[in-house]
């Protein structure tokens, strides 16, 4: 692959995104593999439980001390909403319902915990980040230059971004607003039933619940070992040959198999309960792609290792080219 980088900036890449080639490769080999796409109403079931978990929570709490609500924000809050934000990856790619609107509607309900009104949104930029993966204009998972630049390699500094990741994620979007349309009627919907859920919330519970799902939200996708997802994904944690990775550990039990991100970009049609699936018909393709296994692991790995910064990604800006026949072999296992 024709890539160059910088010692302080991404690495560039001539080529298109990396995942559309072996998605050909794997169907021709493999066309029993179409059988699997389709939809997982039951993921509706999973968004109930798990607000509701969060409301129960929240009840239980809101006369509690400050250090228990932490912990269990920690502990339990941080989970229940990482599933809620996978939920909402699911409805985003319309992977609950044939019907969209079901599907918008069932992410505004699992967006209720998490705060900050973003399902709608996340719906509208998600696809974006598949079709054109490091594309800055047009992929919200890319950080910002003047991002890269303020963290660094910093321990610290990482520390810090991993704790308000959040607040980058959500700024993110902005740079697409030539490509979609931010605000719209659903979004208007998203935003007013997110602020009324909030306010009845702060009415008749109080401030400490809160609290409760404020800090859940945060260390759901922050300074946690889930937050390490963000690292996982599309850091460049088995060298430049390998833009996405897969985690083969046991929190993809409670994280609905999110950790299965080359299966997912392979076949984005393809529900959360059959990824486990993609990856056994074509074993040859991911067993000689590098992964992880723990989550603990690679954060720590994250914060301390000077060679890993928010530089470490991959950036394009050819949005069309057909990818050029190149095959990569990692099988580096870390964690």
């Amino acid at each position: 692959m024709n890539k160059e980088v910088s010692n302080k900036g991404f690495m560039w890449s001539d080529e298109p995104e990396p995942h559309k080639k072996r998605t050909k490769e794997i169907i021709n080999q493999h066309p029993e593999i179409r059988k699997l796409i389709g939809r997982n109403p039951y993921t509706f079931l999973i968004i109930i439980f798990c607000v509701s978990v969060q409301l129960t929570l929240a009840i239980l709490l809101k006369d509690g001390p400050w250090w228990l609500i932490t912990v269990l924000s920690y502990c339990i809050g941080a989970f229940a909403c990482h599933t809620l934000f996978v939920c909402i990856h699911e409805c985003a790619h319309n992977l609950l319902f044939k019907d969209r609107t079901l599907n918008t509607l069932s992410g505004i309900i699992a967006n209720l915990p998490l705060v900050f009104p973003s399902s709608v949104s996340f719906q509208k930029y998600h696809l974006k980040h598949h079709s054109y993966q490091g594309v800055e204009e047009l992929d919200a998972d890319m950080p910002f230059r003047w991002e890269a630049r303020l963290i660094d390699n910093s321990t610290f500094g990482k520390a810090l971004w991993l704790l308000f990741y959040p607040v980058f994620q959500l700024l993110r979007p902005l740079r697409l607003t030539k490509e979609i349309k931010i605000f719209d009627g659903w979004t208007l919907v998203n935003w007013i039933v997110q602020f009324c859920f909030l306010a009845a919330i702060a009415v008749l519970l109080g401030w400490k619940a809160i609290l409760f799902l404020v800090l859940s939200f945060f260390f759901s996708i922050g300074l946690h070992p889930l937050g390490a997802r963000w690292i996982q994904e599309h850091y460049l944690t088995h060298g430049p040959h390998q833009e996405t990775k897969s985690y083969y550990g046991a929190l993809n039990t409670v994280n609905l198999n999110v950790g299965y991100h080359n299966e997912h970009h392979d076949f984005p049609s393809i529900p959360w309960n059959k990824l486990p699936h993609i990856k056994r018909i074509a074993t040859s393709y991911y067993d000689s792609l590098g992964y992880h296994t723990s989550y603990t692991g690679l954060l720590f790995r994250f914060l301390f290792d000077k060679e890993l910064s928010v530089h470490s990604r991959v950036a394009r800006s050819n949005r069309g080219k057909t990818m050029k026949t190149t095959k990569t072999n990692t099988n580096t296992k870390y964690g």
